[in-house]
């Protein structure tokens, strides 16, 4: 029977991949490939171009789908993307429940690009093309400012114990002075990267001056949430986009006995959740369309605060995509009425200061 439609599925990691061809005939019948192991270099990329080659129909479709892994899949991706081959990238948690629907409690390499072959066959996915350049080098930037400030937080760690320790010799506490000083040098450079990579590009410059609208979002915050979203191009709801950066709200309940607490799964982006954390803590005593709901939240919350700032956060990062998305500015005033052009002219100031 013919073919109807072909899917290379394959999961990548670190320093392999495993792939797996299903096959659709016309009568929805899957057959599968073996499933073999490839290197995640250019050797393995070209391995398994001539692997698919003598297994796949000729003139039926072939797309080649992966899950977004960290940036462990961006080399094979754009290299099947340049010899003009149909690669789907979808997001974990759109796969994670392709995979519970077909009851799949099973977890191995093997597995998974087979399921993922299966994926790409019996879905309908959009075509994973390459972000702006852009887009790209801002990832870039903002994690490496983000890991130069982790780098700091731990050297403060040491020079703290240090200083609270009996008899240290200046030579240490020079060195960790030394260390502290380069370290805020590189930051300042980093951060004036970031800058110029935003004001070289008019149109992600523009689009990032209206995110900032939004009291409480700093540029660091909106550039690292734009980057690694790349522009939220995958995304095609604020659902979606909560469960990629982890704030998916996970329950523990079974029967009467137990009832766990409810939490965020924290399975997502970090750098996403690192970037709101602060401006949430900003945005709980300035923006007064979000402290009302701060307040509301913890009203009768006397343990933890922290949650009402987790869900400023979640509130957050779904304005900064609902502002994309439209391409707007925040109105904070909006459901009360029109913004006074007198915040709007120092909203605008503030921005300019920022780029």
């Amino acid at each position: 029977m013919a073919i109807r439609k072909q899917s290379i599925g394959i999961d990548i990691s670190k320093l392999t991949f495993t792939a797996c061809l299903c096959q659709q005939a016309e009568d929805g019948k899957l057959t599968f490939s073996k499933v073999l192991d490839f290197s995640n270099d250019n050797k393995g990329f070209n391995q398994l171009l001539r692997w698919t080659k003598g297994l796949i129909v000729s003139g039926c479709e072939l797309v080649f789908l992966m899950e977004a892994t960290g940036v462990y899949y961006e080399n094979l991706a754009h290299h099947l993307h340049k010899i003009r081959k149909k690669v789907h990238v979808v997001l974990p948690n759109t796969s994670k429940h392709y995979f519970s629907s077909l009851n799949v409690k099973t977890k191995t390499d093997a597995v998974d690009a087979r399921i993922l072959s299966q994926f790409g066959v019996e879905r309908v996915h959009k075509l994973w093309s390459p972000p702006p350049g852009a887009l790209l080098q801002l990832r870039n930037l903002t994690r490496y400012y983000v890991q130069l400030q982790e780098q700091k937080t731990a050297l403060g760690n040491i020079k703290h114990s240090k200083d609270c320790s009996y008899d240290i010799q200046i030579f240490i506490t020079k060195s960790n002075k030394k260390l502290i000083s380069e370290i805020d040098k590189e930051i300042e450079k980093c951060l004036k990267e970031i800058k110029k990579t935003i004001l070289e590009d008019k149109v992600l410059k523009e689009r990032i001056r209206k995110v900032l609208t939004i009291k409480g979002v700093g540029l660091i915050t909106a550039a690292t949430i734009i980057a690694e979203t790349m522009g939220f191009e995958q995304f095609h709801s604020s659902k979606q986009l909560v469960s990629y950066s982890g704030y998916d709200v996970v329950q523990r309940e079974s029967g009467t006995s137990i009832k766990g607490k409810t939490r965020i799964s924290k399975k997502g982006n970090r750098y996403i959740r690192n970037a709101l954390y602060f401006p949430a803590m900003v945005a709980c005593r300035h923006n007064e369309t979000l402290k009302e709901t701060y307040i509301r939240i913890n009203r009768n919350n006397k343990t933890s605060k922290m949650i009402g700032q987790v869900a400023i956060q979640r509130k957050l990062l779904v304005l900064i995509y609902t502002l994309w998305k439209n391409d707007t500015e925040f109105i904070e005033n909006y459901q009360r009425g029109s913004l006074d052009p007198k915040t709007e002219t120092t909203q605008d100031s503030s921005v300019a200061e920022l780029l």
